[in-house]
């Protein structure tokens, strides 16, 4: 079954190198990871908010997850924000079960 943890990240411009860690995750384990710019909401009541589709190119890139290493497994990544300051960041990492096989191809 796939496990999701959502996570904002405040002033984020150009390319950041991020770790993640998180018990659900091996380096055995497909995740995958998606990025929006992020604004708060306007409900005093949930401060959740939501993903803002405007003009910057926000992605992730270089996804690696990894075993525990001194403590819980987890994923590093590249989150990138192509805007000419800095903005929030909506990331959603997914973890699903471990990889059926692994092969070396060429």
């Amino acid at each position: 079954m796939a496990r999701s943890i959502r996570l904002i990240y405040r002033n984020i411009q150009g390319r950041v190198r991020i770790n993640h860690n998180w018990e659900a995750i091996t380096k055995s384990a497909a995740v995958l990871i998606t990025a929006a710019e992020w604004r708060a909401g306007n409900d005093p009541y949930d401060d959740t908010g939501r993903p803002n589709l405007g003009e910057a190119n926000v992605y992730v890139t270089n996804i690696g997850p990894h075993d525990p290493e001194g403590g819980p497994g987890g994923v590093e990544f590249h989150l990138h924000v192509d805007w000419d300051s800095p903005l929030h960041v909506q990331v959603t990492i997914t973890v699903f079960e471990p990889i059926e096989r692994f092969e070396v191809v060429g």
